[in-house]
């Protein structure tokens, strides 16, 4: 099923997302609910805080960027109650989207290299370095467990000249092709 995607402005993105464990309720559903709402929102990742949910879950599918790192082909992983190990390597800048803050697009500084300790949707701990775009996606994802989106690694100007768009974004002024859920329509209910 697909579900609404929380916007811009939501204070459940700022949270850091809650450890869960083997019995979280209809955790395999939830899983496969979140790659269904990802690939109808054409994204690479999805995080719970994104579909309302302030725990330590998100997903990745990386294939779509196998044209610029073949190994991707068929990357896709789920990562529970992920901690962040190690960053490594000089930083590098790329342009960054968000499904939770659409039609924006920055230049996001981020380490080449990661290494990450997790356990996967069969509870099986993993301790594994990325590289390249993959580690990028899974930086991006994981900031958003932790409660940090990527608008918060702009500069203050940066950050100021996009203001109305975020703004914008908060209040449903955006047209996107996905089901979004809005902070400032939510209490008008």
């Amino acid at each position: 099923m697909k579900l609404p995607i929380i916007s811009y402005g939501d204070p459940i993105l700022k949270r850091k997302g809650e450890t869960i464990g083997k019995d979280y309720p209809d955790l395999q559903q939830l899983i496969a609910d979140m790659f269904e709402t990802m690939y109808g929102a054409h994204g690479v990742g999805l995080a719970a805080p994104q579909i309302g949910r302030s725990i330590r879950l998100f997903i990745v599918d990386a294939s779509p960027y196998e044209e610029d790192e073949p190994g991707l082909k068929d990357f896709k992983k789920v990562f529970i109650n992920a901690e962040m190990l190690d960053e490594d390597g000089e930083k590098w800048l790329f342009s960054e989207g968000c499904l939770s803050i659409p039609d924006i697009r920055e230049d996001i500084s981020r380490y080449p290299t990661i290494r990450i300790r997790y356990v996967d949707e069969n509870w099986v701990e993993h301790e594994d370095e990325f590289g390249g775009l993959v580690a990028r996606i899974i930086q991006h994802e994981y900031d958003h467990i932790e409660g940090k989106l990527f608008t918060d690694k702009l500069s203050p100007l940066r950050k100021a000249m996009i203001k109305s768009k975020l703004d914008a974004i908060s209040r449903g002024q955006v047209d996107v092709d996905y089901k979004m859920k809005f902070p400032s329509l939510k209490r008008k209910r």
